[in-house]
């Protein structure tokens, strides 16, 4: 059954052949029963005429960012608070490297950063230009922030190319809406999650980490959203914007990711620690900024608190989901932490290579629990984060199901 009946969705077009297309695609959600706004970029309009998507969406289409038509001055901020989805289709290379710098310099790109709903963009544009280092860039940072890229194809292009550019077929395209906009597996579920390194102070200038760059856990914050879990990211000092849908409380140390933890712990279904927490801590912490002319500091260590088994020691305490950096005999270490610090699921990864785990873009996972293995093969860390809510959600709601039988 489709997911679209009384949905709302807005529509961006941006300039580029593959404008027509989206014609299709108005018809198709209308007659799905979804409700469809569409806003055109100047260059779009080149292409094709608004009145064509006014006539199949039954609404006017917006086209400029101060429309004196407009019901109220901030009639974009609207627009944005109306749809449960804005796709951009298709997004041509020049948006979509606008998009990535946050760029507001039209109506639908102003949309784009005032929403708060999921964004989809729809790529299309020449072979060479989805080819060059600059785009994959773009698209890489965006998916890190949450936004949805759907394609493009492959096949013949209007330039006479073929290769990697097409935008994907309406039909695709309205089948990804409706997945976007069904029920998650994770919905209405309240997950919390740690992300990235924390540091420990040396003195006021100098602290010890380690080299997690947050975007693992980033990348699960985000697909715990799109999956319809109420997120809360409680995360180290790291350089990447909240996912969208996150509700998100930055931390340093140990200790403080550890309280910020426990005052929240009772409120969630689900805690997932992909932090890189320090072990350890200085105890002797200097109160100025240590010289080389001093002499050579004794750098004095003690524990860090556990947040991971502190939170699963709990009485009450919700569905914990590990996580294992290892450079040698990873299923070894995982196994044994997944049962010393008695998780219901551990996520291994290896890390002692180039290219993935720490500050990479890629990862690959093996997941345990018990009496049970997953392998997720290597890809962006935005599609293991995927399949790995997809694991969680399966292992959680199995658990719940198999406590209310036992009722």
């Amino acid at each position: 059954m489709s997911a679209l009946g009384n949905k709302k969705v807005l529509l961006g077009i941006t300039g580029g052949i593959a404008a027509y297309k989206a014609a299709e695609l108005v018809r198709l959600l209308i007659k799905a029963g979804a409700e469809v706004r569409v806003v055109m970029t100047e260059s779009a309009r080149e292409f094709v005429q608004p009145l064509t998507y006014q006539a199949l969406s039954g609404q006017p289409v917006y086209t400029d960012l101060f429309d004196k038509h407009a019901d109220s001055a901030m009639d974009h901020i609207e627009l944005a608070r109306w749809c449960d989805l804005l796709l951009v289709a298709p997004a041509s290379a020049d948006f979509l490297a606008k998009l990535n710098a946050g760029y507001a310099d039209n109506l639908l790109l102003t949309l784009c950063l005032a929403s708060k709903k999921p964004l989809a963009v729809a790529p299309a544009m020449n072979q060479q230009m989805f080819a060059n280092a600059a785009t994959h860039d773009n698209l890489a940072a965006l998916a890190t922030r949450g936004v949805l890229i759907w394609g493009p194809a492959e096949g013949d292009q209007a330039c006479g190319d073929i290769g990697p550019g097409r935008m994907l077929e309406p039909e695709q395209l309205l089948a990804l809406i409706d997945e976007a906009l069904a029920p998650g597996p994770l919905d209405g579920v309240a997950l919390l999650l740690t992300a990235g390194p924390t540091r420990e102070a040396i003195d006021p200038v100098r602290y010890l980490s380690n080299r997690s760059s947050g975007k693992m856990g980033f990348a699960v914050a985000a697909a715990a959203a799109r999956a319809g879990a109420r997120v809360t990211l409680i995360s180290g000092p790291v350089a990447l914007p909240t996912p969208a849908g996150v509700s998100r409380t930055d931390v340093e140390s140990a200790r403080e990711m550890h309280d910020a933890v426990m005052a929240r712990v009772g409120d969630c279904d689900i805690f997932v620690a992909c932090a890189a927490v320090s072990d350890y801590r200085i105890a002797n912490v200097a109160g100025h900024k240590l010289k080389k002319d001093d002499a050579p500091p004794v750098l004095e260590l003690e524990l860090n608190p556990d947040i991971l088994a502190d939170v699963s020691a709990l009485a009450q305490r919700p569905f914990c989901v590990g996580f294992a950096a290892e450079t040698r005999d990873v299923e070894k270490y995982a196994l044994d932490k997944l049962e010393r610090k008695n998780l219901d699921l551990i996520a291994a990864n290896f890390v002692g290579s180039a290219g993935r785990g720490f500050e990479a873009d890629d990862n690959q996972l093996e997941v345990y629990w018990r009496g049970g293995h997953a392998r997720i093969e290597r890809g962006p860390k935005a599609a293991v984060a995927k399949r790995l809510i997809e694991l969680i959600a399966e292992r959680y709601t199995g658990r719940h199901l198999s406590t209310d039988s036992d009722d």
